[in-house]
């Protein structure tokens, strides 16, 4: 071959090669989407030891804008791995779930509803369904303890819905399986089949310090095991205390993945209005005791079918079919009548009112029928008289004392009860309790008084005086505390307090008193002989500055 063959041989072979290279698929980068609504120090961590080439990062919080999550959803955003960083609140499964910023000039916030409703609502290509692993750094996302639904309330529930106890408690415990409502269990339904969700069982580290245990743990290789798509627990030892924890997402073989599939019926963006009221319906022919688990997701659909949604047509028809199901219905308010925690009757009256099954005077009178087996009780709880309290604060029970048993207990609680409904002589009575030396009595008139603050100032100057002459300091605190949340204006109760204060046998007391003055009209007293007085009189307090010397600061004299 001659040396020009040879040399067209050598660049043809060179442009074959070159081609079958360029022919091999450059593999894509992996798409790291943080969500950043408080610290962005553990999305800066994997940010410094992951490789641009390999990773790129996506945030998806978009500024001033609320509904940057479903903005993400439609430019097509696909994450392999998912960082959250803010405070969790989890307190419970009616709608509270948030991540949330410490910084009140903060507005950006992640309501687990949210995430829940993009989850349910996702195709085969959304925003969450290529993931292989999430990182949620806030307190308690991944808590495994029960929000509502442990066995004992579900056996409870069984029970009242005519199981025999044997029965119910076996039945609990398969319920508490399938019904599983934990922060735990609710993380794991919104990232279904993802290997590894890493959160917290109870407390997480601050922005900073989790930032500095990743660090460490990237630089000890962690960053090879980013976006593998495999569970590992290497990272849980760079987290000291062991509350970093591991999950993985729901699948559909466990015992909770029917729960899920229910669960999104109510929030999946593809379902048509009808198809939801049907999904409810259908959800009202079960056990009662089912029924139970599921009131606050149909609490709170209910209140989304208001009178505009209702009207159209198929919708009305669909709601109609469950107003006429007198099977579901006298099930259910066998059920209702059956209960005994006043608050979970009270909000399974509302929704059968929601539902049609009660016309406006049924539901008042079951509210009022609930009402007297409360006043039944030996000792209404302050949480009792709260909840008629909050049942009466449009005034739609008023009148209904006549309806009511005659009791033969007469407890604070019980007078509280009766004030809620509109008894003046029962009234009376509770703000005489302010000024007891029972700690409950005490907390009831604290919780009646929020919600019927004292406005005239006759009953205001005798409550003080009442207070003023107690002898028990801690009870003596806690009811000078419910003064502070009335905003005293009238200085004749000013002064009252102002005298208690020199003579005063505990600095709780001198700062109780410090929190009304400063919450009141305190320039009606600001004199030169109260400050002196403040300072004079103020007892040794054990942890340096307080009330007392915010209170001296403000007092406009010199």
């Amino acid at each position: 071959m001659s040396r020009i063959h040879r040399f067209i041989f050598v660049l043809a072979a060179c442009a074959a090669s070159a081609c079958a290279l360029g022919a091999q698929p450059v593999s894509p980068r992996q798409t790291v989407c943080t969500i950043t609504v408080n610290s962005s120090d553990e999305k800066e961590a994997f940010r410094r030891h992951l490789s641009a080439d390999r990773f790129q990062f996506v945030e998806l919080v978009e500024r001033g804008r609320p509904d940057w999550l479903e903005s993400a959803r439609r430019k097509g955003i696909q994450c392999d791995v998912l960082i959250i960083s803010g405070h969790y609140d989890g307190g419970d499964y009616a709608g509270g779930n948030e991540f949330f910023s410490e910084h009140v000039d903060s507005h950006e916030f992640l309501p687990v509803d949210e995430m829940e409703r993009v989850a349910c609502s996702e195709p085969e290509a959304g925003l969450f369904s290529k993931l292989k692993e999430v990182y949620l750094f806030g307190c308690n996302t991944l808590n495994p303890q029960a929000l509502r639904s442990d066995a004992a309330e579900i056996a409870r529930s069984l029970v009242q819905s005519g199981h025999a106890p044997a029965d119910a408690d076996r039945l609990a415990r398969s319920l508490s399986a399938r019904y599983a409502d934990s922060s735990r269990d609710r993380m794991r339904h919104i990232f279904r089949n993802v290997p590894a969700i890493y959160g917290f069982s109870s407390v997480a580290p601050l922005g900073p310090t989790a930032a500095a245990y990743l660090d460490r743990y990237f630089q000890s290789g962690g960053s090879r095991d980013i976006a593998t798509g495999r569970a590992g627990t290497k990272v849980l030892g760079y987290f000291p205390g062991r509350s970093l924890t591991l999950a993985r997402g729901l699948s559909d073989a466990d015992a909770d993945a029917g729960y899920r599939r229910d669960l999104c019926q109510f929030v999946d963006d593809r379902l048509s209005t009808v198809q939801k009221v049907d999904a409810l319906h259908r959800l009202l022919s079960r056990d009662m005791a089912e029924v139970r688990l599921y009131l606050d997701r149909l609490e709170r659909y209910a209140s989304l079918l208001d009178a505009t949604v209702r009207q159209a047509p198929d919708v009305a028809r669909a709601l109609d079919a469950i107003a006429r199901d007198d099977d579901a219905k006298s099930r259910y308010l066998q059920f209702v009548h059956a209960s005994d925690r006043p608050a979970v009757r009270a909000r399974l009256i509302a929704l059968a009112a929601e539902l049609d099954w009660l016309t406006p005077d049924q539901k008042r009178g079951e509210l009022l029928a609930m009402i007297g087996a409360t006043l039944a009780a030996p000792a209404p709880s302050a949480a009792d008289v709260d909840l008629v309290c909050r049942l009466n604060d449009d005034h739609a029970l008023d009148g209904g004392l006549a309806a009511l048993p005659a009791i033969t207990t007469t407890g604070v609680g019980h007078a509280a009860i009766l004030a809620c409904l509109g008894s003046e002589r029962d009234h009376e009575r509770v703000l005489q309790a302010l000024s007891s030396a029972r700690d409950d009595d005490v907390q009831i008139a604290q919780v009646y008084l929020r919600h019927h603050p004292i406005d005239d100032v006759n009953e205001l100057r005798g409550v003080t005086s009442g207070i003023v002459q107690m002898a028990d300091s801690a009870a003596q605190v806690r009811a000078l505390n419910t003064l502070a949340h009335q905003r005293l204006s009238d200085r004749t109760t000013l002064e009252a307090l102002t005298r208690l204060y020199p003579v005063a046998k505990s600095v709780n007391v001198q700062r109780a008193i410090a929190g009304i003055l400063i919450r009141s009209d305190y320039q009606q007293i600001a004199t030169p002989e109260l400050v002196r007085a403040l300072q004079e009189h103020r007892l040794k307090s054990p942890d340096g500055q307080d009330l007392i010397d915010v209170l001296i600061r403000r007092l406009p004299v010199s």
